[in-house]
């Protein structure tokens, strides 16, 4: 039998998925620690990205940021945090965060720029107050932009989250982890199946919401 065989053995096998070290509980504490860090880096990179797209202020600085966050490895983020938080799930979540930031900003202020320039200024024209121009007009229009910005987001931290089980921490680095130590090369690739079924069926959800924001009048 093939490794690629004996991993989706593993993976269908229902022992694989009982108990408090299972692929059930592993693939949630996965899933926690990816939406977590997403709704973290969100509210921090969304009300940013908006204000930079509305306003222009700042663009450069952001670009300039987000490319060197982007240049920095999460694994080497993920020990420099532990060096000084110690072990658990603290210096992860500050590297997924660190991580997330740069697509989430990108995509809310491209999604603000993108917003054609005449609607603005007729928006402007009927007495829309710059709030109402942002949240009336440039979010909605942008909307799909700013949605793969958090989409992109999702995707990388969930490919990364493994890295969580590095500092004694869960999710299913700790299957992926354990099989390397352990030559069990069946559950190392098992747990890497299931890490790209979870991003797979994530990205098919955000698939599916832009989908149904195209078909909203009046959304780019």
């Amino acid at each position: 039998m093939t490794p690629l065989l004996e991993a989706l053995d593993w993976v269908l096998t229902a022992d694989s998925w009982t108990g408090p070290g299972g692929l059930g509980v592993r693939a949630g504490e996965h899933l926690l620690y990816s939406l977590l860090a997403v709704g973290l880096s969100a509210l921090v990179a969304l009300p940013a990205g908006l204000f930079i797209g509305h306003t222009g202020r700042g663009r450069g600085i952001a670009v300039v940021s987000t490319g060197v966050t982007r240049a920095l490895p999460t694994l080497g983020v993920i020990t420099l945090v532990a060096l000084a938080a110690g072990i658990g799930l603290t210096a992860p979540m500050v590297a997924f965060i660190v991580l997330a930031v740069p697509s989430i900003l990108a995509g809310a202020y491209s999604g603000v720029e993108a917003v054609d320039p005449q609607v603005v200024d007729a928006a402007r024209a009927q007495g829309m107050s710059p709030r109402q121009v942002l949240l009336g007009v440039e979010v909605p229009l942008g909307l799909r932009l700013i949605l793969g910005g958090v989409r992109l987001a999702t995707l990388q931290v969930v490919a990364t989250a493994t890295l969580a089980a590095y500092v004694g921490a869960g999710g299913l680095g700790r299957p992926l982890f354990l099989g390397l130590r352990n030559h069990d090369y069946a559950m190392m690739l098992g747990a890497s199946i299931v890490v790209i079924l979870l991003a797979v069926v994530l990205d098919a959800l955000f698939a599916l919401g832009q989908r149904l924001l195209a078909r909203r009048p009046g959304i780019a």
